[in-house]
């Protein structure tokens, strides 16, 4: 499940041909808190693999699977079309509107050590479930 959430991550990371630094790091971070190495990661992002089913995950790793791509979309300080397009395709087959990545990136910050209401946030997405 991790690795499935880390190959979403590197997708949206390299949706616009360039995996920055802060995303590259954020990606490494998350692997680290979950027990994947550095080396498997970089080999995932040079080998990314397409995304699988997410309509089975529950609610709270749609949500975890949401509030981590909206995060890397904004961490490098910029935010490209694809990159808002990739998130909205993302939550479409995560069960929710398309509308949810505007909701939450207006919420979430750039910088991962300033975390938002995480339950609050949760509660918002929930309104955009199909």
């Amino acid at each position: 499940m991790v690795k499935d959430q880390l190959n979403v991550l590197i997708q949206l990371a390299s949706s616009d041909n360039l995996v920055a630094d802060k995303e590259a790091k954020l990606i490494h971070m998350i692997a680290k808190v979950n027990g994947v190495s550095l080396e498997e990661v970089d080999q995932m992002i040079k080998n990314p693999t397409p995304i699988g089913d997410l309509a089975n995950l529950t609610e709270d790793q749609k949500f975890e699977y949401l509030y981590n791509i909206v995060q890397l979309m904004k961490i490098d300080g910029q935010v490209f079309k694809s990159e808002i397009v990739f998130c909205e395709h993302v939550a479409d087959k995560l069960g929710y509107k398309r509308g949810v990545i505007g909701e939450l990136s207006s919420r979430i910050f750039s910088d991962p050590s300033i975390t938002a209401d995480r339950r609050m946030l949760q509660s918002k997405a929930s309104k955009y479930l199909k």
